[in-house]
């Protein structure tokens, strides 16, 4: 009898334990890590923060949810593939390309947003207004990024390359400072740091438009979720759940939008439909994510093509 007890109190602990355990699969997950990234003008993250609803849904799986302030595309495909974060709410095509190009293990999951024309090389100088008289001046903006592919694009329609201009990289706030401060002509900024700067006198040079197509894509790795599946649908229900109040409450969410950015409700509404929020991942955006990726090889910047189907997880 004893003997029977002991077999059966080990069969209900070891229950006991999967049960605390099913968001738990894989490499012992104990929390959720994703990006919290505000730029150029990312109102499902905004919203999303406002409300908590990421906490809500991992708090079904009793797991935590922390959020890393990295917004370089590079060291968020790192940080994703090493594991230490999860999920990339908001991560450049571009970056993905390159990080798959590289051999990291990364995956599209759904589209965060397309918004070429939020995408901005301002200048002081007025007489800087061409693809032509960018020749030897001076660039500040962040490299590997959606930026830098509309920069190369846009120097190509004045036959220039790349290595005909001096190109700084920094992220947007230092590259809105050295503008500002006058350390660099132009500068290559998105979002509140555009709509700022623009405030402050610089003009516009180019948008994307006609260069790129703007696409942001979210991100988690094939690894993860084929430990944890249940884990990413929760999250792609999320993402649907924060585009449905967006849509149900428009100015809740502008407001949303304006407290964090620091801009007026005004601008914001402005700005807005610059964006195409639909999560998902339409024939369209594959093709766009193809010419990223020849663009990305034609310029040296990734070393071998990517099957962009093949990095889309379905």
């Amino acid at each position: 009898m004893k003997k029977l007890l002991a077999i059966v109190l080990t069969v209900l602990a070891s229950a006991a334990l999967l049960a605390s355990c099913v968001g738990r699969q894989g490499a012992d997950i104990d929390l959720i890590r994703l990006t919290y990234v505000q730029a150029p003008l990312n109102v499902p993250s905004i919203v999303e923060r406002e409300l908590g609803l990421f906490e809500q849904a991992f708090a079904e799986f009793d797991l935590p949810v922390e959020y890393s302030t990295l917004t370089a595309g590079p060291d968020q495909t790192a940080a994703l593939a090493s594991g230490d974060i999860q999920f990339l709410f908001a991560v450049g095509g571009t970056s993905v390309i390159q990080a798959a190009a590289g051999g990291l293990d990364i995956r599209i999951i759904s589209m965060y947003s397309r918004a070429p024309q939020a995408f901005m090389l301002l200048a002081n100088d007025d007489n800087i207004a061409s693809a032509e008289d960018l020749e030897g001046r001076t660039v500040a903006g962040p490299a590997g990024t959606i930026l830098h592919e509309m920069l190369m694009a846009f120097l190509e329609t004045g036959g220039l390359r790349i290595s005909d201009i001096d190109f700084v990289p920094m992220d947007i706030p230092d590259a809105q400072a050295a503008l500002a401060g006058g350390a660099v002509d132009m500068a290559l900024l998105a979002g509140a740091a555009a709509f700022n700067t623009q405030q402050g006198g610089a003009h516009l040079v180019t948008n994307g438009e006609g260069l790129v197509e703007g696409s942001i894509v979210v991100a988690t790795t094939q690894s993860f979720y084929d430990t944890n599946p249940h884990l990413v649908e929760r999250f792609l229900e999320t993402q649907r759940e924060i585009l449905a109040f967006m849509d149900e409450n428009p100015y809740q969410s502008l407001e949303m939008t304006a407290e964090a950015t620091g801009l007026p409700v005004t601008a914001v509404a402005a700005m807005r439909p610059m964006y195409d929020f639909n999560m998902e991942i339409l024939p369209s955006d594959i093709a766009a994510l193809e010419g990223t990726m020849r663009f990305l090889l034609e310029n040296s910047m990734i070393d071998h093509a990517v099957d962009i189907e093949s990095i889309i997880l379905t």
